[in-house]
C-alpha cells in the first residue's frame, strides 16, 4: 500500500467503488469514485475553487483537463461545451476508467480519457484546466507543465489551481521565468487558501 498513490499508473490496492453525489456544471449528479485516486470522497477544495473562478470554456476545439482524477473538471468541460472534444489526461488507469464510467452515467460522448502518450501530438488546446499534481515533486511538475502548456493555441488560456502553502506563488514565478515571451502569467483569483493562475499563450 505504501506505493499506492493517486499518481501511480496502476494502483495496487483492491478496487473499492463508491457512489458520491456532486454538483457538476450546475447539475446534481450521482457519480462513481474509488480508492487509489485523488479525493475519492468529494470534489476537493482546490477543484471547487478552480471551477468557481474560470470563465466558460470555448464552445469548440480541444479542451484539456490535465491530471483529471475521477473527472470533475473534464465532466464540467464536456457538459458546458458539448461540441468540443475534451481530453481527460492522467497516468492513473483507474482514474481514467472512472472518468469513462462517469461520462457514461451522464450520457456524455465528447470525453477522451487517456494517458498522456495517447493524446495525438498535433493537437493544440483552446483551454487547459488543471488542478495539477503538486505532490509528485517540483521536477516532475515542471516537466509536466513544460510539456503541455506550449500546446495551448495562441490567445488561449490555461487555468491552474494551486494551494498557497504548497507553492502557488513560486510556481507563478517559475512559469513567468520559464515562458517569458510565450505566456502571460497572472493570478486570477485567491480563495480558501488557493490561488488560481492564468497563463495566456502569446505566440
Amino acid at each position: 500500500m505504501a506505493g499506492d498513490h493517486y499518481f501511480s499508473s496502476s494502483p495496487e490496492s483492491e478496487l473499492k467503488l463508491r457512489t458520491i453525489h456532486a454538483r457538476i456544471a450546475g447539475r446534481d449528479t450521482e457519480l462513481v469514485t474509488a480508492n487509489g485516486v485523488f479525493s475519492p470522497e468529494r470534489i476537493d477544495a482546490g477543484t471547487q475553487v478552480l471551477l468557481a473562478n474560470v470563465p466558460a470554456p470555448a464552445p469548440g476545439g480541444n479542451l484539456l483537463d490535465l491530471g483529471c482524477g475521477w473527472g470533475p473538471i473534464a465532466l464540467t468541460l464536456a457538459l458546458e461545451s458539448p461540441r468540443a472534444t475534451v481530453w481527460a489526461v492522467d497516468v492513473n488507469e483507474r482514474a481514467l476508467d472512472l472518468v469513462r464510467a462517469n461520462a457514461a452515467k451522464l450520457s456524455i460522448a465528447n470525453i477522451n480519457a487517456v494517458t498522456p502518450e495517447n493524446v495525438p501530438a498535433d493537437i493544440g488546446f483552446t483551454t487547459i484546466w488543471s488542478n495539477p499534481p503538486i505532490r509528485v515533486g517540483k521536477g516532475e511538475l515542471h516537466n509536466l507543465l513544460e510539456t503541455w502548456l506550449p500546446r495551448l493555441e495562441k490567445g488561449s488560456d490555461a487555468w491552474l489551481v494551486v494551494q498557497r502553502n504548497l507553492g502557488s506563488d513560486s510556481l507563478q514565478r517559475w512559469l513567468a521565468a520559464t515562458f517569458p515571451s510565450e505566456l502571460n502569467v497572472t493570478r486570477a483569483a485567491t480563495s480558501k487558501g488557493y490561488r488560481v493562475l492564468r497563463a495566456r499563450k502569446l505566440v
